[in-house]
């Protein structure tokens, strides 16, 4: 009892340990990234500056709202900056429950984590972005004028933008899982339909409620389904070969 007790705290310990380097490294990043905040948001709101009417502004309706949106901006750079480092923070965490030949896919794993979610991110800013916000603009009439406020652009653009990063880590732990041998091609293909349905329920979850963004982001998704199934055919972990 007293074994696991001590385990379990160690775990914790381990845990806490993670985080403040994780925090330290954000902290770095959202410092790095604050002097250059109003540029840093005037490229995140490009896109919708793009299609809205001419001479139209994005608002804000409370006096200390742009100045927390700044640092808000901040905040979310310093994530995407201190990524790298969040994700060799979440290696070193499981490592101990891993066999030594695995262990040595902490720098794969590190490099390809960061370039997918980069990857994904920036799939959502340069392809999705500028046809929901068309989509959206839209709907403005002689009777209807669209006025956003920065504070909810940043939270809609924040969850697009994350929400797409995550989804494309997909392929990356397909492949380290299936090295693991943890995962192969076949279980990926008898799951199928239950994927795709997951696929999008997450769409609507992660997404604003209407059908036009959740299609953006439901289509990618398959699609790195079907990815991750490819690469666990290719690179997956072969059974021993029987006599």
């Amino acid at each position: 009892m007293d074994d696991k007790k001590n385990s379990f705290l160690s775990h914790l310990e381990e845990l806490r340990k993670r985080l403040i380097i994780c925090a330290i490294a954000v902290g770095i990043g959202f410092l790095s990234s604050y002097g250059f905040s109003k540029q840093i948001f005037a490229f995140l709101i490009n896109p919708l500056v793009t299609v809205l009417p001419k001479d139209d502004k994005l608002i804000f309706t409370a006096l200390p709202e742009a100045f927390y949106t700044y640092i808000k901006v901040s905040l979310i750079t310093g994530v995407l900056l201190a990524s790298p480092v969040i994700f060799y923070q979440i290696w070193k965490f499981i490592a101990p429950g891993l066999y030594k030949n695995e262990k040595k896919y902490i720098i794969p794993f590190v490099i390809a984590a960061s370039f997918f979610f980069g990857l994904g991110a920036s799939f959502a800013y340069f392809v999705v972005f500028p046809y929901a916000f068309s989509f959206f603009i839209s709907f403005s009439s002689g009777s209807i004028k669209a006025l956003p406020s920065i504070k909810e652009y940043l939270t809609f653009s924040t969850k697009l933008l994350l929400a797409f990063g995550a989804v494309f880590e997909l392929p990356v732990i397909t492949f380290f899982l299936s090295r693991m041998g943890i995962l192969n091609a076949a279980i990926l293909r008898k799951q199928r339909k239950y994927a795709i349905l997951i696929i999008f329920l997450a769409s609507a979850i992660l997404t604003p409620p209407d059908v036009f963004t959740q299609i953006l982001m439901s289509g990618p998704m398959i699609l790195l389904y079907e990815l991750s199934i490819f690469i666990a055919h290719i690179f997956g972990k072969k059974p021993p070969v029987t006599e």
